[in-house]
């Protein structure tokens, strides 16, 4: 019977998909399957042959190879790799090459016969390549195939570099990036235009012939992807569903890559679901979008064609569904985020007392503040509470090199027209320009031009927060050291930046935190800044402040939450919409054309404004009042 109930739940699902609660387990299983097949391999006198992946993906699958190789004494003498492709042109000795990365995550720490390791050549002339592919596959059909191949997916659906329109019996070849796939390269190489549009990569045939296929995928950021590979029609256009075909593949997810996957995102299709709160939430709010009605029109037919009869039978009648998640609905929206006084607040999202609240707004980078809430930032200061903004880095890689020399130019030229002696500013300003026309690709900026580099994002900070009404000793700096020590090493994040976190915290004491909840990144800046704030909160614990302390998450020009998730709406006039534009534009470093801009070729203020206003339409669809614009908030309990 739990079969059964399985094959339904799955019954979307064209391959068979494993899924952990997080990465770390999900590695850990890899790692130990891939050493299993070592051990079991070496007992027969055999060599394990392995196709290797690289990217974010396998890191721990690696390091818990390592951890094992050290600590359990696990040997790679018998193990023979081959990797699933490499830049071209690409050094081996370049920090963006793959053989650099197998070497800093793998190689150089077990005992591999280099001798056994195969990976790509991004050096050779271009008429060798083809050649040289073909010898690649005839190393690996001489060895008896691949034992075991694992896999990464990029968001194009790229399987190895195996973009979109790949062949499924593809061998081993020089291809064309997609661009999409070079956007997400692009901070590796300083640049997208930095970035190789070549690569070598195994092909979709090569893979097909592993005994053992895994593909393994992490966070939110790939749950779209995942959800077309492992239940969309097989298509060139997404390689991953080739894999839809293979009879040895197995996905190895964490719940957020899994998310999307019908019996995770829509369950009610599938199985019999617990019908509380959040679900009914969610799966009245998909109704009406999949149906394009508002929700008080829902019909019992309505529910019963779409997987919510159990629904209607156990809670039913449907209109007082319908009517109990509109006012739910209704109840998440307030033109009052730090509370209204003497108010009934039992249908509000925020507390009536203390009428007058401390808060505090944490900004990972010195925008975020008023790119993602800017509305809210201004509404609270209206409305007098006690407001403070804390820009947590310096934001100092996002700033371009020629904006840093007008800067200094600036600063030496004004030094010149009232008389001080500039021979110093002199001669840092020539070191400066020497170092910008011979910098390198994703080559790290001396001390003194990410100081001045810093020191331009704090101007912008400080005017933008001074518009949005706040006094100098309400804007903090926290210039989180993990920030400058991630340029030069891996895990950055360390004592010193929760104890700057708690003594911010402790000084200001404050009823309300506001904080960034971008997640699809796990090693991005926002969530490595959100842990070291959940850290401090519960390191401070015992303080009678924190128990009365909410903490709200607000999302970035990207991507909002869903409808179904948002607990605080706070509708914004067109008037108060341009204020919060006014306030962007201090930012103008990042204006017009930013450093890292993303997928997205939308200045940053006109992607605010077009989130907050979907956001708006969305309620307004479901049948609520229709604003301007909304900015949405998520209530975080640690």
């Amino acid at each position: 019977m739990a079969r059964l109930n399985l094959l339904e739940e799955t019954r979307f699902e064209k391959l068979p998909v494993t899924v952990y609660a997080n990465e770390d387990i999900a590695s850990k299983k890899v790692a130990r399957r891939i050493a299993d097949l070592i051990i079991s391999k070496r007992a027969k006198g055999e060599s394990a042959v392995l196709g290797l992946a690289t990217g974010a993906t396998p890191v721990n699958v690696y390091k818990e190879l390592v951890r094992i190789h050290k600590e359990e004494g696990l040997s790679f003498k018998n193990v023979i790799t081959f990797n699933l492709d490499e830049y071209f042109p690409m050094m081996p000795t370049s920090p963006q090459s793959y053989v650099t990365f197998m070497k800093d995550n793998l190689f150089n720490h077990i005992d591999i016969n280099f001798d056994n390791v195969h990976i790509p050549d991004g050096t050779l002339p271009k008429e060798a390549i083809h050649e040289f592919c073909l010898d690649y596959e005839r190393r690996i059909t001489q060895l008896g195939g691949l034992d075991l191949q694992i896999l990464g997916i990029g968001r194009t659906g790229h399987i190895g570099f195996n973009e979109p329109g790949s062949a499924p019996n593809s061998g081993t070849r020089l291809v064309t990036l997609d661009d999409l796939t070079r956007r997400d390269a692009s901070r590796d190489f300083g640049g997208k235009e930095n970035v190789p549009t070549k690569a070598i990569t195994m092909g979709i045939g090569t893979i097909f012939k592993a005994r053992e296929i895994i593909l393994m995928a992490w966070n939110t950021k790939k749950a779209e992807i995942i959800k077309k590979a492992v239940e969309g029609e097989i298509s060139s256009e997404v390689p991953a569903t080739y894999l839809q075909l293979s009879d040895n593949v197995e996905f190895v997810l964490d719940q957020d890559a899994a998310s999307s996957l019908t019996r995770f995102d829509t369950p009610w299709l599938v199985k019999d679901c617990t019908w509380d709160e959040p679900m009914i939430k969610k799966a009245v709010i998909w109704l009406a979008n999949t149906l394009g009605k508002p929700i008080l029109k829902l019909t019992e037919e309505d529910y019963n064609g779409h997987g919510m009869a159990q629904l209607a039978t156990e809670k039913g009648p449907v209109y007082n569904i319908n009517i109990h998640i509109f006012n739910k609905l209704q109840h998440t929206i307030t033109g009052w985020p730090g509370g209204k006084a003497n108010a009934d607040d039992s249908q509000r999202p925020e507390r009536a007392v203390p009428d007058k609240k401390r808060v505090i707004i944490f900004s990972p980078h010195p925008d975020d503040d008023v790119i993602s809430m800017g509305g809210t930032f201004i509404r609270l200061v209206d409305q007098g509470h006690d407001v403070h903004v804390a820009y947590q880095t310096s934001g100092n890689t996002a700033v371009w090199d020629d904006d840093a020399l007008r800067f200094a130019e600036f600063a030496r030229d004004f030094g010149k027209s009232i008389n001080l002696d500039t021979s110093k500013l002199d001669d840092l300003y020539v070191s400066m320009r020497k170092f910008i026309e011979t910098k390198q690709p994703n080559q790290a900026d001396t001390p003194e031009i990410r100081t001045l580099k810093g020191l331009i994002r704090k101007g912008e900070a400080i005017s933008g927060a001074r518009f949005a009404g706040l006094p100098d000793e309400n804007i903090h700096f926290m210039n989180l050291p993990f920030y400058d020590r991630g340029k030069t090493q891996k895990n950055p994040v360390s004592e010193d930046d929760v104890r700057i976190t708690m003594e911010l915290l402790s000084k200001v004491k404050p009823h309300q935190i506001f904080a960034a909840g971008d997640f699809a990144d796990p090693h991005g800046t926002h969530k490595v800044c959100f842990d070291i704030v959940i850290t401090a909160l519960k390191r401070l614990k015992g303080e009678a402040w924190v128990d009365d302390c909410w903490l709200w998450l607000y999302r970035g020009a990207w991507h909002e939450f869903e409808t179904h998730e948002i607990q605080m709406a706070v509708p914004l006039s067109p008037q108060e919409v341009e204020r919060k534009r006014f306030a962007i534009f201090k930012h103008q470093s990042q204006k017009d054309r930013p450093v890292f801009p993303g997928d997205d070729a939308r200045e940053f203020w006109v992607r605010a404004e077009d989130r907050t206003r979907e956001t708006a339409k969305a309620y307004d669809k479901l049948g609520l009042a229709e604003y301007e614009a909304m900015e949405a908030f998520v209530r975080w309990k640690y």
